[in-house]
């Protein structure tokens, strides 16, 4: 064996030891708090067979199509609105997220924390919250998504203009220009294939997500489902979720399509 295998294969340290006795005990610990059961596991196929054969064929009903379709219409409307909206809003917090650049330290802190709380709160909780606020609908829906999607994109795209080259915006800063003018004539045009990019995984997340805001009462085809399965009308929450499949891994790829596009505009 070679000395990078025999290296691989080195007795552990004690305390090394003890970490993976650790490491092992919490995994342990974490399937035990899950519920975890080799006899669940085993009972679930015949079960899932069971729903499979009372699934299939799904519901192609011409009036339920209609239903299902319009509903799906909706979805997509929650979805781009609301991540258009939230892109837009992301630009200016980014801007006060972002170090070095037109906010002071503490501001970037204060906005920084704020979007990691964004983040750390689920898109159906703030449904929820919305939904006790301005009432059910997809107005509800639409919010949730805006706010998630600036704190996902407010994150990423001020990493993105602490990431870019300093030299184009030193000069200019160089030459007196303000703060401000160098962020809008040197600092986002850097940043902007990455905030394309950002923004259309973004639209993917919130086309994702609006699939079950409906769950909530915060309109989309979620309800849908949750109806389908409430009735035990399999058929029809089959149709739902290959309708939701389809639709979904389209956006996907066309989203990848025009990132691929962009990157290869840069290059």
């Amino acid at each position: 064996m070679t000395d990078a295998a025999l290296k691989r294969f080195e007795r552990p340290s004690a305390l090394a030891f003890l970490g993976y006795i650790l490491g092992v005990s919490i995994i342990f610990w974490c399937l035990a708090g899950a519920g975890f059961s080799l006899e669940k596991v085993a009972s679930a196929p015949p079960r899932f067979a069971d729903f499979a054969s009372r699934a299939f064929p799904p519901n192609l009903e011409p009036d339920v199509l209609v239903r299902l379709g319009w509903k799906m219409v909706e979805t997509l409307q929650i979805a781009v609105a609301g991540a258009v909206i939230g892109v837009i809003l992301s630009v200016p917090v980014a801007l006060v997220a972002a170090r070095g650049l037109i906010a002071a330290p503490w501001a970037n802190q204060i906005v920084r924390t704020t979007l990691g709380f964004i983040r750390a709160v689920p898109d159906i909780a703030w449904a929820l919250v919305f939904v006790v606020a301005v009432g059910l609908g997809p107005f509800a829906g639409m919010l949730a998504i805006v706010i998630d999607t600036i704190g996902f994109c407010g994150r990423f795209f001020a990493d993105d203009m602490e990431a870019t080259e300093r030299g184009p915006a030193e000069s200019l800063t160089a030459t007196g220009a303000r703060k401000i003018d160098v962020v809008a004539c040197a600092t986002i045009p850097a940043a902007l294939p990455a905030f394309i990019s950002t923004s259309l995984y973004a639209l993917e997340k919130a086309m994702r997500s609006s699939t079950i805001l409906g769950l909530v009462g915060a309109g989309g085809i979620g309800i849908e489902l949750k109806v389908g399965f409430d009735l035990f009308d399999y058929p029809t929450a089959m149709t739902v979720i290959l309708m939701i499949a389809v639709v979904v891994i389209g956006i996907e790829q066309l989203s990848g399509w025009t990132r691929t596009k962009i990157i290869g505009e840069q290059r």
